[in-house]
C-alpha cells in the first residue's frame, strides 16, 4: 500500500511541476518581449538624436554662408532690404519658429555636391535697427552697434610714429539657419556677427 501512496504522490507532483513551469515559461516570454520593446525604443530615440544633432551641425553651413554674404556687402549696401533673406530691421515681433521660410523670405543653400542627408538648409540676415532704410548714424534709428573710439590702441607706420585709429560704428547683424531634416527634424542655429 505504502508503494501506491508513494506513486500516487509522484503523479501528482509532476502535474504541479508542470503548471509551474508553464507560468515561468509564460513570465520569462513576457519579460523577452518588454526587453526588445525597450531596446527597440531606446534605437528610435539613439536615432531621432542623431538626426538632430546632424541638422544642428548642417544649420552652421547655412550661417557660414550667410557670413559671407555679408561680407561681399559694404555697409551702404546693407542699409535697406536686398534681396531675399536679408532684412534691414531687426524683427522684433518675428519667431523663427513660426516665421514663413519659403523662397520669398529666406535663403535655399544647398553644399557643394549635394546634401545627402537630405536636410534642407534655410538662412535669413537681420540688421540689428529698429528702421529699415536709415543709417546706424540716422538719429531716428535705433541700432545694436559696436563702437569703438582707438583710444588706447594706435597704428604703426607714420612719420611722427604713431597715429589713433579712427572711431568706427558698426551695426550688429543676427544670422538665423533653419534645417529641416529628413524625420521632420527642425533645427535652429542663430548667431551675431559684426
Amino acid at each position: 500500500m505504502e508503494g501506491l501512496q508513494m506513486s500516487n504522490r509522484l503523479h501528482t507532483q509532476r502535474g504541479v511541476v508542470l503548471i509551474v513551469s508553464l507560468i515561468v515559461l509564460v513570465a520569462m516570454a513576457l519579460a523577452g518581449i518588454a526587453m526588445v520593446r525597450q531596446i527597440s525604443g531606446g534605437l528610435g530615440i539613439a536615432g531621432n538624436l542623431a538626426f538632430k544633432q546632424t541638422a544642428t551641425s548642417v544649420g552652421d553651413f547655412g550661417v557660414e554662408t550667410a557670413r559671407a554674404w555679408l561680407l561681399t556687402k559694404t555697409s551702404d549696401q546693407l542699409v535697406s532690404n536686398v534681396g531675399t533673406g536679408y532684412y534691414g530691421a531687426w524683427a522684433a515681433t518675428e519667431n523663427p519658429i513660426t516665421a514663413t521660410w519659403d523662397n520669398s523670405t529666406s535663403v535655399l543653400v544647398t553644399p557643394a555636391g549635394g546634401d545627402s542627408t537630405g536636410n534642407e538648409v534655410r538662412y535669413k540676415i537681420h540688421r540689428l535697427c529698429s528702421t529699415s532704410g536709415l543709417t546706424v548714424s540716422d538719429p531716428n534709428n535705433e541700432c545694436v552697434i559696436l563702437s569703438s573710439t582707438g583710444e588706447g590702441s594706435t597704428r604703426q607706420g607714420f612719420s611722427d610714429g604713431e597715429a589713433p585709429l579712427p572711431t568706427a560704428t558698426q551695426p550688429y547683424y543676427r544670422i538665423t539657419a533653419r534645417v529641416v531634416g529628413p524625420r521632420n527634424t527642425i533645427s535652429f542655429v542663430q548667431t551675431i556677427m559684426y
